[in-house]
């Protein structure tokens, strides 16, 4: 990955110079991370506590709205699914959109490596956990589960680093999340997408048409965008197609930089700038909260140590790391990328170990992997996504631990 650097004063160390962009993104992904982490505990002590049944009846909760004949009727914990993440989608749709434009996404030499990289993180745990589970049709549908990396818990256990870790790790990271994000869109769109309804899919169509329009005419506010996007997410709603999608390409179509008065300005980056801090501090951590309550009273030992459980943690655990760190050891090595400015081998490793972080995405796929009467996988997968998550949070930070001094890390300038 290509970088700016800039000298230490006083030592005459290299150090990459992040934008101010990527800069506020690390901060609050990380606090979001730490968040995370606090909620997903609070939902165990939950629903490992008398106040269960209460927690499950208020996920369970129908909640509805109607608007003539169109009518929307889930229960909480679909809304927080299906909704409050239709909002994280749209957040992910703009990092992505500013990252391939402008960012570390923007030229073949930035972005080879994490290519690459989130390449093999992404077919080798579906591989891991195919060689599981591919004797039963019902439980394949969950080979994507520990394809994803949570990009705040990741960067969450680096936060708790502080300076030993150098800032292009941080980058690397984040790129590497970010293609993650790209893949795991067209996997839920692809694989995840059923029942299909034409004529629903047409109107959402026609609101791509009508968001195009406005954009090629100048349109720069994205409230605009927005009440379109949420129409075409009651469309996606009713056609089959999973609605968090909506997010994605609604974001889009949001202009990363229009004219206004003389000046140029950026409605997708002020629209993030916005977005972001509600994202990372009430978003992500209510999804923790709905999803990560795994009660263990009454769990069969296959919910443990059965095929989908083990196959999601070594997916996450032995499959990320191996697939990352592999492809991208073996990329450097031929010359197609270089190795990030002033990292060595053991803090990249380290840094891919992380990357088997999957929690909050990983939730979210075998959410939709399992939806249709496969719910006694729920559990399955709650165990085997925190165990692997669990451990590549440790190793990770174990061995980041071990291999960078204070010292040695430059701190983001």
């Amino acid at each position: 990955m290509s970088e700016q650097v800039v000298t230490t004063p006083g030592t005459g160390r290299q150090r990459p110079k992040l934008s101010k962009t990527i800069q506020e993104f690390l901060r609050l992904e990380s606090a979001g991370g730490i968040l995370l982490v606090a909620t997903a505990l609070l939902a165990l002590l939950v629903a490992n506590s008398p106040l269960y049944e209460t927690y499950q009846r208020l996920l369970d909760m129908r909640v509805a709205v109607i608007v003539g004949q169109v009518a929307i009727d889930k229960t909480l914990l679909l809304w927080i699914n299906d909704g409050l993440m239709a909002v994280f989608f749209l957040l992910v749709g703009l990092e992505v959109k500013r990252e391939v434009v402008e960012g570390e996404l923007s030229s073949i030499q930035q972005a080879s490596l994490p290519i690459i990289g989130a390449f093999g993180g992404l077919v080798v745990p579906a591989l891991v956990f195919s060689s599981f589970n591919y004797d039963d049709s019902a439980a394949m549908n969950g080979w994507a589960i520990p394809a994803a990396t949570d990009i705040a818990f990741a960067l969450g256990v680096l936060s708790l680093l502080g300076s030993r870790v150098p800032v292009s790790l941080k980058i690397l990271l984040m790129a590497i999340a970010i293609v993650d994000d790209i893949a795991a869109i067209l996997i839920i769109a692809v694989f995840y997408s059923d029942d299909i309804s034409t004529f629903a899919l047409m109107l959402a169509a026609a609101a791509c048409v009508v968001m195009f329009v406005i954009n090629k005419r100048g349109v720069g506010g994205p409230g605009a965008y927005i009440l379109i996007g949420v129409f075409m997410w009651v469309c996606m709603i009713k056609s089959g197609v999973h609605a968090t999608l909506a997010g994605v390409v609604t974001a889009m179509f949001i202009p990363l930089t229009c004219e206004r008065e003389g000046t140029t300005v950026s409605p997708a980056k002020h629209l993030e700038h916005i977005l972001h801090p509600w994202v990372a501090i009430m978003i992500m951590p209510v999804f923790a909260f709905a999803n990560a309550g795994v009660s263990f009273g009454g769990l069969a030992p296959r919910d443990f140590f059965g095929d989908v459980p083990v196959g999601i943690a070594l997916g996450l655990f032995l499959g990320k790391q191996a697939g990352i760190f592999g492809l991208i050891w073996l990329s450097i090595m031929i010359g197609l990328a270089k190795r990030p400015a002033g990292t060595t081998w053991p803090q990249l490793y380290g840094t891919t170990v992380l990357a088997g972080i999957g929690f909050t995405m990983s939730l979210f796929i075998g959410n939709l992997a399992y939806q249709h009467g496969n719910f006694e996988y729920a559990a399955a997968v709650r165990v085997g996504v925190m165990a692997g998550s669990l451990m590549s949070g440790i190793l990770g930070y174990v061995i980041l631990r071990m291999s960078t001094t204070p010292a040695a890390a430059a701190a983001p300038g």
